[in-house]
Parts: structure tokens; sequence; C-alpha cells
């Protein structure tokens, strides 16, 4: 199975966020926050975050980049019940038994999405506010030939 992990390509994140997700914290489209959003919302970092950040939801912070990597049964579910109480204590879901198929349901269209792509593909959302709410579209990069292992430089100082 796979979902996708926040990453920081550089520290852009910490200038546009209010909440920059720190990277490698798993991620989902998060476009649930905005679903009530007008207009008159859209102004500074929140706006930079309805435009095009990704939600985490350890921390519930915003990165510009996800990347696909696998992930465990048993993390899925951890990711589902600490979604579902982020629902219950910040989005006024009346209690964890309601929350959780929601929770659930968000991080299964996002496993869904991941399936379709390689290990390390980069993942990028784009939103806009239209009649109808909140449409989102996805923009994808393939991985490198080269790993990052490829560059690294192993050895101590001595």
């Amino acid at each position: 199975m796979k979902l996708a992990r926040t990453l920081r390509l550089d520290v852009s994140d910490e200038n546009v966020y209010d909440l920059p997700a720190p990277s490698g914290e798993w991620a989902i489209s998060g476009g649930f926050e905005f679903s009530n959003w007008t207009e008159e919302d859209l102004k500074g970092k929140a706006r930079q975050a309805f435009t095009n950040g990704w939600y985490s939801i350890e921390s519930g912070g915003r990165a510009s980049f996800v990347g696909v990597c696998q992930i465990t049964e048993p993390e899925l579910e951890q990711l589902r019940q600490t979604l579902a109480q982020t629902f219950v204590d910040h989005y006024g879901a009346p209690d964890l038994e309601k929350a959780y198929p929601v929770a659930s349901e968000e991080i299964d269209q996002m496993r869904r999405m991941c399936e379709d792509f390689e290990e390390n593909t980069l993942l990028m959302v784009s939103r806009t506010l239209t009649e109808l709410g909140v449409e989102e579209t996805y923009r994808s990069r393939a991985p490198q030939d080269a790993s990052l292992e490829a560059f690294a430089v192993h050895g101590g100082y001595e």
C-alpha cells in the first residue's frame, strides 16, 4: 500500500504557511479544511495553504510537496485514529465513532490516488474556489533516475 509523506525541498514552507509541516509526516489533501471558505478567507498565509498546501495528519501543518511511499496497515490504522481525534478536537465532530469513518475515507482517498504512482513520485495540489465549492487538481513528477543515496558522501571526520 502507498500513501504520501510531506517533503521539504527548501525553506519556503516556513515562509508561506502559518504552520509548516515537518518533512516526513503522513499527508492527505486536507481540502476538508476549506469546505466553508469564501473569497474573503483567502488572504495571506491562509491563501497559500488553500491554494497548494497538503495537510499533515500528525501535526496539522501544511506542505507544498509530498512524496509517494509505502505504508503498512498498522500505520494506516494509527493515522485513521489520529485524524478522527483531530476531527473531534478541532473540526466539531461529535465523537470518535462518527469521526472515524470520515477520517478513514479522507485517508483512503489519498491512498487510492497514491497507488497510481511509483514510489518517490513527487505530488503537488492546486485548489480553486468555484461556485460549487473547492476544486482540487493534482500534478506529479516521476522519480529521478538516481536516488538521493547516489549523491551521498559516506565517511567520517578524522
